[in-house]
């Protein structure tokens, strides 16, 4: 009896640990499908999700996102961008700000652009985003992001309300080493499964930095 309690034990802890692998192994698989699309259907928004940004400079990484979302509306995705992302504690900029002084001074107009100034994190930001996009009618979005980060961003989006799809960047220094894009796999890929398990921002899984 004791060697079929231990033969059963073993299967279900195998068992568990395929489950395991087979979840983890496909959202990873999912996190990098989605970030190899590039959806351009036109849509009421482009939705650029915020980065760092330095008294008002975008960092590398937000500066990306920035020049594809100004391509973006050159090419006629949609007729306002929108940015987004608070400050932290001693910026004199919100990232969402910091974003729209330099899609202006790039040259695409203030009455393309809207800043949405708050949140601390994806969730954050899209959550007020949403109410944002109530007002003002819009009920769809191209989101601009970094690959890795898109589908997370996408299912964050959907569950606030927003019909969206991702057009990410393919510059900047996320996505140039292989190295680099599979550790942001692999973070993204716990970050996500975290927000679907909590529906919470997921700040420090995996050291992602995207919230």
């Amino acid at each position: 009896m004791g060697k079929l309690r231990i033969h059963w034990l073993r299967r279900a802890v195998f068992g568990t640990l395929l489950m395991v692998v087979l979840v983890i192994g496909g959202t990873a698989l999912r996190v990098w499908q989605v970030a190899r699309a590039d959806d351009r259907e036109h849509a009421d928004i482009i939705l650029v999700l915020g980065a760092a940004q330095y008294n008002g400079k975008p960092s590398a990484i937000f500066e990306a996102r920035l020049k594809h979302a100004k391509q973006l509306y050159q090419e006629g995705v949609a007729k306002t961008i929108v940015t987004t992302g608070g400050n932290r504690v001693g910026d004199n900029y919100t990232e969402a700000y910091a974003g729209l002084l330099w899609l202006q001074a790039a040259g695409v107009p203030s009455t393309a652009t809207y800043a949405v100034r708050e949140g601390s994190d994806t969730l954050g930001s899209l959550r007020a985003t949403a109410i944002e996009a109530r007002q003002h009618g819009w009920d769809t979005a191209v989101l601009v992001s970094d690959p890795w980060h898109s589908l997370r961003a996408r299912t964050m989006a959907k569950d606030q309300g927003i019909e969206a799809w991702t057009s990410p960047t393919h510059s900047g220094p996320i996505v140039q080493a292989r190295l680099t894009q599979l550790r942001y796999i692999y973070r993204e890929t716990g970050a996500l499964l975290f927000y679907l398990a909590s529906r919470t921002p997921a700040d420090d899984v995996g050291g992602s930095g995207f919230g």
